[in-house]
């Protein structure tokens, strides 16, 4: 492939040649020239702001209402209430429910998403019947999103038996990553909930991912019983929290400490980019500290939220604006953390931000993950988010004017 006049970052115009589903190389625009009788696919760029394939690191493909009819939010507050009314309500579908699911990722990755970490609820109502149905979905489109599956107990380990074999199943069909949620709060029980998530994860040699809303210095306990196991059990590396906002906002001094540690342990962190009347973490010092920071949208237009439209570009944007940023450089260290941030979490052989103004993965020989985007510059193209998107994942155009391109798988 032949990507021509097009400015990677908003920088100079270049012509990217793409082989092997890599980058190959990058010439100045106008100049790359072509083996005679070599079948060349070419994209014109028509000077497009090039920047890596966004990674949603943190969505709940398994509940969603894309491509449905907007219905009335009816979820009560607190994540039992919510869970409860999400129960209630799933099934009821004036389509076929893995089709709301494949047609949320489609949606995903025809807005410039090729990169994706999906939950599955499993629990004693659904069984396995939604992670089958992301499993679907991810096979659908698999030349054209690379998706992992996260088997994650929304109701908790320990408050309906079964749960637990129900997990095992998952992370024996194919769950890449084992989630927990809430320990205290949730289960009331830290430590038998820890020891099982933990476990299980060393048992099947998975990711692990803690849900963690906690306030305060409850949230702080967790984390650092989370932070026993990580080092105990040698999964540096292999380690996330999502949300954990409220360890950010009880003092500069216990946050100063739980970056230092998130730092050591390699533990990443996912946001969704929630709007907070607190104290937000400083995302330039948690890069600066060699943290990886990923983004996600976390449910879509679901039975928690009326929120959710399955673009990345809209959350980098909300990820700017919740953090009051102004500065472009700091705007756009938004877009790295939305598209290659959340890929080093994914793939630990992709590197991680070394800085706020690291702006990676376009570089030869990277992966020819590229979503082509409207703009004058990086953070222009944040705040207009046009629609005038080509998406190429592998090598291959697989989306084009926000929609997915038929291909063989689908």
């Amino acid at each position: 492939m032949l990507i021509t006049n097009v400015r990677p970052w908003g920088g100079a115009a270049v012509d990217i040649e793409i082989r092997g589903g890599r980058i190959a190389a990058l010439h100045p625009a106008g100049t790359a020239a072509v083996s005679a009788g070599t079948p060349v696919e070419s994209v014109d760029g028509r000077r497009r702001i090039a920047i890596p394939a966004f990674t949603d690191v943190h969505v709940h493909l398994d509940s969603t209402r894309i491509g449905l009819p907007f219905r009335e939010h009816t979820g009560a507050p607190g994540v039992w209430n919510m869970m409860c009314n999400d129960r209630e309500n799933w099934r009821d579908t004036p389509i076929p429910y893995p089709e709301v699911v494949a047609g949320t990722l489609e949606r995903m990755i025809a807005r410039g998403t090729t990169r994706v970490r999906s939950y599955a609820q499993i629990d004693v109502d659904c069984k396995l019947e939604r992670f089958e149905a992301v499993m679907a979905a991810r096979e659908r489109f698999a030349r054209a999103a690379t998706v992992e599956i996260m088997a994650f107990p929304q109701a908790g380990l320990l408050l309906e038996d079964g749960t637990v074999p129900l997990l095992e199943d998952a992370l024996r069909a194919g769950a890449t990553t084992i989630g927990g949620i809430d320990p205290c709060q949730l289960d009331r029980d830290p430590v038998r909930h820890l020891d099982i998530v933990f476990g299980l994860a060393e048992k099947y040699g998975v990711d692990v991912d803690i849900h963690l809303h906690e306030p305060g210095h409850l949230g702080v306990f967790s984390a650092e019983l989370i932070f026993e196991r990580t080092r105990a059990l040698g999964m540096e590396g292999r380690v996330s929290l999502s949300h954990a906002y409220d360890l950010a906002n009880i003092h500069p001094d216990v946050t100063a400490r739980l970056l230092e540690q998130l730092s050591e342990l390699d533990i990443a962190w996912a946001t969704v980019a929630p709007a907070s009347g607190g104290t937000q973490f400083d995302l330039a010092q948690m890069t600066d500290a060699g943290i990886r920071v990923g983004l996600g949208e976390d449910g879509q237009r679901d039975y928690w939220s009326p929120y959710g439209n399955c673009d990345m570009l809209d959350r980098t944007w909300q990820l700017a604006f919740t953090h009051r940023l102004r500065k472009d450089r700091l705007i756009e260290h938004c877009a790295a953390i939305a598209t290659v941030g959340g890929a080093s979490i994914m793939d630990r052989s992709v590197r991680r931000l070394r800085s706020p103004d690291d702006r990676p993965g376009l570089a030869v020989g990277d992966p020819a993950d590229i979503v082509l985007v409207d703009g004058e510059t990086v953070t222009s193209t944040v705040m207009d988010r046009g629609a005038d998107r080509t998406v190429i994942h592998e090598g291959r155009v697989v989306a084009n004017g926000l929609s997915v391109l038929p291909g063989p798988a689908a």
